[in-house]
């Protein structure tokens, strides 16, 4: 009977442990949602125009070819001759209308140019007020970043608390809630980091 019970406890011991997460686990998954979250503001960051030709703020703009909704890079040569300008040359004549009409038809705020060869865009030079709007903006995006990063140690101290619940050590939970907090203001300098060099980006003249 003894053993029984002994058996029994073994394996109710072996199943909390199956469960619970450890501090690895915990850690790995903040760290997931740390690196979406800069991800996602590189991505933000790399779309808000600096006054400088960057091929990616066509990023967003599709073109039908064939029937299919597509980047313009899919069906041309997208390229920065120079810091104002973009040059977009179509591998195929017919798809001259078709990006110029897309990119008319953007919220890029720029009208195209068609020599017949290539379509250009012109970065127009950013007002100063230009220039506020749009460093408020980045600030704004790098703000929505952080609450990301301090969202996801949330979660992973609220996971650390449900383990110790389940058979975590306490001092394992400690050395991870220390480590942890070195992951999140690892992040957050990046964040910082990537604002100060946009900022910079954005008010270069």
């Amino acid at each position: 009977m003894k053993q029984l019970y002994l058996q029994s406890f073994k394996l109710k011991a072996t199943s909390n442990n199956r469960n619970m997460k450890d501090v690895k686990d915990i850690l790995d998954e903040a760290q997931e949602k740390m690196d979406m979250a800069v991800m996602y503001l590189e991505e933000s960051l790399a779309h808000i125009r600096a006054g400088k030709a960057d091929v990616r703020l066509l990023d967003g703009i599709r073109v039908d070819s064939y029937g299919s909704m597509v980047p313009i890079n899919n069906v041309a040569a997208v390229t920065t001759p120079d810091a104002r300008s973009i040059a977009i040359k179509p591998w195929d004549k017919s798809m001259f209308r078709v990006i110029e009409k897309a990119i008319i038809d953007s919220d890029l705020g720029i009208m195209p140019e068609n020599n017949g060869e290539i379509i250009r865009i012109g970065i127009p030079p950013l007002t100063e007020e230009r220039r506020k709007q749009l460093a408020k903006q980045c600030k704004n995006e790098s703000e929505t970043a952080k609450v990301s990063v301090r969202n996801a140690r949330r979660d992973a101290i609220d996971a650390f608390k449900k383990s110790v619940k389940e058979g975590l050590a306490e001092d394992a939970q400690k050395g991870g809630e220390e480590k942890l907090q070195k992951i999140h203001d690892k992040y957050i300098k990046q964040i910082d980091d990537m604002l100060a060099a946009k900022d910079k980006e954005i008010m270069t003249v």
